[in-house]
């Protein structure tokens, strides 16, 4: 099972930003930079427009339609190296404002909590026989389960197929006999079967990007415009652990630009030979509060886990990656990623063994078909020791694109990981109150759209 990784229950409907201010509060405390300088750096962001940041390659601003499919969302955040996209509203016709022409943001976070629950769902559709399926009575079925099947009163469920009768199983179908209750071990049973379920069948296939932003809005749509100071979206990027800005123009709902937390960094080491930047990214980073988390709050997983578990404790725990431990000593020996998602959906003829996939040979996998990950050996994942500076962090996690770097010792242990967020909020501070109405009007916004919880990595 995975190691040392917190139980989380589902998001409520409801929008919430999570409390962020334990976090920032202790980065806070714990840097040891004058405060002289803090002010300074702070009051300069907060002069700065958002229009003088850097467009995104090639100018444009990929968008991806509410109709489209969820295997080509995927290929296109794959095809263009990005991991969220705004998601067009197809109905919208020309609408006056932004909050009509986008539906939200699609993120690997939004396409696994929906790879995992239908891994659920089509485990128990294909361990249901007909016959069982013909036997499962109404009065099994949860209120989730009822809803998914569009049935507003007492009905049979007899002549449903195994699909829909699986969607029902997992909206909140009470345990029976030949029906198996737990996704994860269901799908150890599947095989090839998971994918002729999931990626060829009804109603999986047409599952459009709409009906996942609607379901999982874990990336919230908060957009800003070109005039907004750059101090408010590093705190949106650190402190309030949103991963990226949209940008739109002035009156118009049109997104002009999409910051995200690996562009801002990668701005920040632009700034190599300012005073201020060289300053602080020479410190080390116990200087700066970092890793911020002790040892025992790093969630890891096993390699001989099953790769399904891997990305259920990421989804568990709302972050983006976890270290891949070996031995009672935690040696690191690989990483997994959120974003890697898209082998299993993409190239399902690599996985052909899925009910016994580890996390360790779907690394050697993914690093036999990858052209840089080394034929068929597993990648490194980036890593630094506890006195490595901060500017030597943010060159090593600019140079791969990645969102984290785990910090080890001597034996190669992990003790600690730091991640885009941490890097940022080094640069800032949040004046009292400063966000505060920003924030308000944003979550207004949010609920009318029924948003969930932000991703918190």
């Amino acid at each position: 099972m995975a190691a040392r990784h917190r139980k989380m229950d589902r998001p409520d409907e409801t929008v919430k930003f999570p409390s962020c201010d334990a976090y920032f509060d202790t980065i806070q405390s714990k840097k040891k930079l004058p405060l002289s300088l803090q002010e300074s750096l702070t009051a300069a962001f907060a002069q700065i427009p958002v229009s003088s940041f850097p467009d995104v390659p090639n100018g444009r601003v990929i968008e991806i339609p509410g109709d489209t499919s969820v295997l080509d969302a995927v290929r296109i955040l794959s095809e263009h190296n990005i991991r969220a996209a705004p998601v067009l509203n197809p109905e919208c016709g020309a609408p006056a404002d932004c909050k009509g022409r986008y539906l939200g943001i699609i993120d690997y976070s939004a396409i696994i909590l929906w790879v995992l629950e239908n891994a659920e769902i089509a485990a128990v559709a294909l361990s249901a026989g007909s016959a069982t399926a013909a036997g499962v009575g109404m009065g099994a079925v949860g209120a989730v389960g009822v809803a998914a099947l569009g049935a507003t009163g007492p009905a049979a469920v007899a002549g449903l197929t195994a699909a829909a009768v699986g969607a029902a199983v997992a909206g909140g179908l009470t345990a029976e006999k030949g029906v198996a209750k737990d996704g994860l071990t269901a799908a150890d049973q599947l095989g090839e079967d998971f994918y002729k379920v999931l990626l060829q069948q009804e109603p999986f296939k047409s599952t459009t990007v709409r009906s996942i932003i609607e379901s999982y809005r874990w990336s919230p749509f908060v957009p800003i415009t070109l005039d907004t100071s750059m101090l408010t979206v590093l705190l949106l990027l650190s402190k309030y652990r949103l991963r990226n800005v949209p940008v739109i123009e002035p009156d118009k709902p049109i997104i002009k630009n999409f910051i995200t937390q690996t562009g801002v960094v990668k701005g920040l080491q632009q700034c190599k030979g300012r005073d201020w930047f060289d300053y602080i990214s020479a410190l080390p980073l116990s200087d700066l509060g970092l890793p911020f988390m002790s040892l025992d709050e790093v969630i890891t997983v096993n390699s001989g886990d099953l790769i399904l578990e891997a990305f259920k404790c990421m989804k568990d725990n709302k972050i983006g990656g976890v270290p891949v431990v070996e031995g009672p000593n935690r040696k690191l020996v690989g990483s997994v990623s959120i974003r890697d998602i898209r082998f299993l959906l993409l190239r399902p003829d690599l996985f052909s063994n899925f009910r016994q996939l580890t996390v360790m040979e779907f690394m050697k996998t993914i690093g036999s078909t990858v052209p840089d990950s080394g034929n068929g050996l597993v990648k490194p994942p980036l890593t630094c020791s506890p006195d490595a500076s901060l500017g030597s962090v943010i060159d090593s996690i600019a140079s791969r694109i990645t969102h984290r770097i785990y910090v080890v010792d001597g034996d190669f242990e992990v003790v600690g990981v730091v991640t885009l967020r941490d890097v940022i909020s080094c640069f800032i501070y949040e004046p009292p109150g400063y966000c505060d109405n920003y924030l308000a009007s944003a979550m207004d916004k949010l609920e009318e759209k029924g948003a969930g919880s932000v991703d918190t990595s």
